[in-house]
């Protein structure tokens, strides 16, 4: 190819038709480059599928929270809040936490109260001991379950918020404890 600035570029010494791409190549070029290199637009991380990772070796002590999706491979030890998106605990992960999110899935070991806005699924080799309070469960055949259950349905959460705390202060003045449920 043709360089003008190199030595021996004189009028003798070109080709007679220099090579040059097109204008209409040079700007789809350098406007698909463009486009690669400029990061997404930024968007809500529960639709797009986004998500943070604590990994195996990450031991966390403490709170939790965020506005993204989370994978726990590691340990937790503290509160977990993550509302309006999605907290999966891996096969690894060990989470001794009370959690709040919007869906929770559950492959590793869980100990502490889970309230979910949504729905909260255990899978086949999960385990969780705590209390669960959510729209929807899911508990798949070899999972490990110890604890109680509160469906809720969309928009009661404050009166069924309220009714669980009368009930509360009225079992413990009865010094009666309700039996968890045990699947």
């Amino acid at each position: 190819m043709w360089k003008p600035n190199q030595p021996g570029s004189g009028p003798g010494s070109q080709s007679p038709e220099p090579v040059r791409p097109t204008t209409a190549a040079t700007p789809n070029f350098e406007s698909s480059s463009a486009r690669s290199a400029a990061p997404p637009p930024p968007q809500n991380s529960a639709s797009t599928g986004e998500q943070a990772t604590i990994g195996k070796s990450l031991v966390i002590k403490g709170e939790v929270s965020g506005s993204e999706s989370l994978y726990i491979d590691g340990k937790v030890e503290g509160a977990i809040s993550l509302p309006g998106n999605r907290l999966t605990v891996g096969r690894n992960g060990q989470v001794a936490a009370n959690i709040s999110a919007r869906e929770i899935v559950v492959l590793g070991k869980v100990r502490g109260n889970v309230t979910a806005s949504d729905r909260v699924d255990i899978r086949s080799e999960g385990s969780l001991t705590g209390d669960v309070t959510a729209q929807r469960i899911s508990i798949e055949d070899g999972a490990f379950f110890k604890g109680g259950i509160d469906i809720r349905k969309p928009g009661s959460n404050e009166k069924a918020a309220e009714k669980a705390s009368d009930s509360k202060a009225a079992a413990a003045s009865t010094a009666e404890r309700p039996t968890p449920v045990q699947v």
